[in-house]
């Protein structure tokens, strides 16, 4: 097990990082914390991580040596999913390096056994600040194990913002001007589209054209395989699969739906099954759900469900769908930035719905209570469309007690008085290109 530690610390050591082009989330502010946590870098395969972890070595090396930073990729097939390795990794680095190790950066570390343990007893032993990637739950803050507890700090990563995907693309854009400069805005609905339609997976993003499905699904085969079918032993690959399409080409379930679905499908699948399911697609970051706003965790549980994922450019190369459904990549797009803004400041996220059917897309919710309601529509000059959007937003803004009432359009800038309330009617682009 040593020559094999010591091969991989070589080839470190010999590793050319490489080009990087930066991103707004940055490691800097956790390079030293107090008290010390380890910080986990969390989200779906491929959007970034072990980028962010190369980044930030990068500014370290500026005073540090390389024997300093070691960093270990554990997807790296030379490497056992053994205990053992672990056990050997620290000493055979004081045996092989001449410099005290003051940094450890762990890649995708999750799958090891006993990994946890590990961590705890060098957290606990040495002065190493540890920073550890995962692409599974497992390490997330809600599922980290009880031996962390209190000791990591969570960073998720999403796929590009539109703004990062503007700078990978190398398309400078003077934000406060975006109402005013019309060949800019040529540039960014150009831009826009090629967002919504192909999504935000660096690679992707930096990709041809031609290959930009093909990597997507490359992704989806990788996530569904290790992800979720090795990692909790599906046996039932068929049952998955079909259950996975039937989410791409919906925008919200329930179990009692599902089921019913799958059963009129042929699959012999129950509804607690259904349930795991849904969980361990959930653990991969693939897709995300927000339940109905209530204020009975009875009514949360029983209501559907709606759904988004991680990336538009799934649903673009994976639904059976053979039109675009422009309206369900906008929502889709907004919830993602939901989650990686307002998650982060602690504010929950629910949609609502009355006995009517009138319904709203977001509704944003601290702690105390609702901060703003939001609508998305991409087809806000079609008269009834807007009327339902409005009355909608009305009705929930009277019941929820919000007066921040906002609805995104696809190029319509606005604010109107509509029954003593203000709404701000703002475009996609727009709101996406705030700060």
């Amino acid at each position: 097990m040593n020559e094999t530690i010591k091969t991989i610390l070589y080839n470190w050591m010999e590793k050319k990082l490489p080009e990087i082009i930066p991103r707004d989330i940055t490691l800097e502010p956790y390079i030293t914390t107090t008290p010390r946590k380890i910080i986990v870098i969390t989200g779906f395969r491929r959007v970034g991580k072990t980028y962010l972890l190369f980044n930030l070595i990068e500014k370290l090396l500026k005073n540090k040596t390389k024997e300093e930073l070691v960093y270990i990729n554990f997807d790296d097939e030379r490497i056992p999913e053994q205990t053992s390795f672990l056990t050997d990794l620290l000493p055979t680095i004081k045996q092989t390096l001449t410099k005290k190790t003051s940094y450890l950066f762990l890649d995708e570390i999750q799958d090891m056994p006993q990994w946890n343990k590990w961590l705890r007893r060098i957290y606990d032993s040495e002065e190493i600040n540890i920073f550890i990637t995962g692409s599974s739950s497992k390490v997330s803050s809600h599922e980290i194990p009880t031996e962390l507890r209190g000791r990591c700090l969570e960073i998720p990563v999403f796929p590009l913002s539109f703004n990062e995907f503007l700078r990978f693309k190398n398309i400078n854009i003077k934000t406060k001007q975006l109402q005013y400069e019309e060949n800019q805005k040529a540039t960014i609905l150009k831009s826009l589209d090629e967002y919504l339609y192909y999504g935000g997976m660096p690679e992707v993003v930096l990709a041809p054209e031609s290959l930009k499905f093909d990597i997507l699904q490359q992704y989806y085969g990788t996530v569904v395989r290790k992800d979720i079918i090795e990692r909790f032993n599906i046996k039932n690959e068929e049952g998955l699969k079909a259950m996975m399409r039937l989410l791409l080409n919906s925008k919200q379930y329930s179990i009692s739906k599902l089921y019913d679905t799958m059963k009129s499908l042929q699959y012999q699948i129950g509804k607690t099954t259904i349930l795991n399911y849904l969980n361990y697609v959930e653990t991969s970051y693939f897709l995300y759900s927000i339940s109905i706003f209530s204020y009975k965790i009875k009514d949360q549980m029983q209501y559907p469900r709606k759904h988004y994922f991680i990336d538009t450019g799934f649903i673009n190369c994976l639904s059976t769908r053979h039109t675009k459904d422009i309206g369900r990549l906008y929502e889709n797009i907004v919830a993602i930035n939901l989650l990686r803004t307002q998650t982060q400041k602690g504010n929950n996220i629910f949609y609502w719905k009355d006995q009517r059917g009138k319904e709203v897309d977001f509704v944003i919710k601290d702690e105390i209570q609702v901060k703003q309601l939001m609508q998305v529509c991409s087809d806000i000059e079609n008269y009834d469309t807007r009327k339902r959007e409005i009355d909608a937003l009305i009705k929930a803004s009277d019941h929820l007690k919000c007066k921040d009432l906002l609805i995104i359009t696809n190029d319509f800038y606005d604010t109107q008085k509509v029954k003593g309330k203000t709404i701000v009617f703002k475009p996609l682009y727009s709101w996406l290109l705030e700060k």
